[in-house]
């Protein structure tokens, strides 16, 4: 069964950061590249990539200081984090990708597309932010993850990490990830640039996610000329996980 695994990748430099990279599936497929969330890994996606890896090209990238990827002496940004993308997509020739993003993913996804350096066929946001207002709930939300509170709520995720990476440091990896969650500049959330986009979205949402309202999936989709919202019941932030039947149906149709 295809799946990532950190084990069949390879690290490719940049600056002094090293960003793992794997490939699954079927290898002169069309290409998806998968982007994780925040504090996670390529592996977060094994629910959709076996069924997926049948026809398409798999990529997954974890985020530096994420997954097996180190994290570098650069601020961590959105920006930062979609220039790595663009540099690997062109290290591995990867010709008008279809991107699927969840949460940090998804705005990175949102980025590129919007800025035009690699030209996405589809895109695909699962759980996604298109800005974070100085009112939106969710800013408490993230200004109080710490590592401890972190720890406590996902051990094993820590843990992998921990295993994984060549140079762990999550009580550095952290602030550093909270400081991007929360930056609120032009190297931050892709705001009204978004409306640039010229590529097919799909804007995946579950209906209990509690970082991203309704309100906030609809005026992303609204927002994207000809972009395709799902709201998914009984899912919540991470719907590729608790849902993936529903999500690898709907890729189907948006995908033919």
């Amino acid at each position: 069964m295809s799946r990532f695994n950190h084990k069949d990748g390879r690290s490719i430099a940049i600056g002094d950061a090293a960003i793992y990279c794997e490939e699954r599936g079927n290898a002169s497929g069309a290409p998806i590249v998968f982007l994780h969330g925040g504090l996670g890994g390529i592996e977060d996606f094994n629910a959709l990539v076996p069924t997926l890896g049948k026809t398409y090209r798999c990529i997954g990238i974890d985020s530096r200081g994420q997954g097996k990827s180190t994290l570098g002496s650069e601020a961590l940004t959105y920006a930062r984090l979609q220039r790595d993308v663009e540099h690997i997509c062109g290290v591995l020739r990867i010709d008008a990708p279809m991107f699927i993003g969840h949460s940090d993913g998804g705005i990175v996804a949102l980025r590129i597309a919007a800025a035009g350096a690699v030209r996405p066929s589809k895109v695909v946001t699962l759980g996604a932010h298109w800005t974070l207002g100085p009112d939106d709930p969710t800013r408490g939300i993230y200004a109080g993850v710490t590592p401890e509170g972190w720890l406590g709520m996902f051990p094993e995720g820590v843990a992998a990490y921990r295993g994984l990476n060549p140079a762990p440091d999550f009580e550095k990896l952290v602030p550093a990830v909270r400081g991007m969650w929360l930056d609120a500049g032009g190297e931050g959330y892709p705001g009204e640039s978004i409306r640039d986009i010229d590529c097919p979205v799909l804007v995946v949402r579950g209906d209990d996610d509690m970082l991203v309202s309704r309100a906030h999936a609809v005026e992303l989709a609204d927002r994207v000329p000809g972009a395709k919202l799902m709201n998914i019941p009984f899912a919540g932030h991470c719907a590729h996980q608790e849902q993936p039947e529903i999500v690898l149906w709907a890729l189907r149709i948006f995908m033919d």
